[in-house]
């Protein structure tokens, strides 16, 4: 018997979590749900997760997202926010949906692009993420080479900056 995407159901603050997922079946489950859904979708080395959030989730996302680009503003940077955009490079077999991220720094490189290609543009300078019902993993991001990361856990921001390689 196979299982449909379909029929799966993820509820509000949970996650479904699916082992040796391989490059293609991740990037057919990406096409096959479409960009039109409320779920996140993380991948890593055959690990695929699919996250549900809850409203206080989303509110979170809109308040730090909002302070993001206030203090861009304010510091007259140029931005360019892509929210939940989907992120992956094959040849380090990982893909993340932050809740929110920006290009600041990099900016200027991608601007006007429809589509982002990680084997060739740079990943977000900031990704941001909720981890009210679920625990960022550092993995993804660290594979993609993403500068910086905010993770909010709901009482407390947390600043982590890729250094050599990992997050600090």
């Amino acid at each position: 018997m196979l299982l449909e995407l379909n029929q799966l159901i993820v509820k509000a603050g949970h996650q479904l979590l699916i082992k040796d997922v391989s490059w293609p079946a991740y990037k057919g489950i990406l096409a096959e749900l479409g960009d039109n859904r409320s779920s996140r979708i993380g991948y890593s080395q055959g690990m695929l997760e699919i996250m549900a959030p809850l409203p206080e989730h989303e509110v979170a996302k809109v308040i730090i997202g909002d302070l993001v680009k206030v203090l861009l503003e304010e510091l007259d940077l140029e931005f360019w926010s892509l929210g939940s955009t989907t992120f992956d490079k094959e040849s380090m077999d990982a893909g993340v949906e932050p809740d929110d991220c920006f290009y600041i720094q990099n900016e200027a490189r991608i601007r006007g692009k429809d589509r982002i290609n990680l084997e060739t543009d740079p990943p977000p300078d900031l990704a941001i993420e909720i981890d009210i019902t679920s625990r960022t993993r550092f993995n993804n991001y660290q594979a993609l080479r993403v500068p910086e990361l905010w993770r909010w856990n709901g009482s407390k921001l947390e600043i982590n900056v890729l250094l050599n390689g990992k997050y600090v």
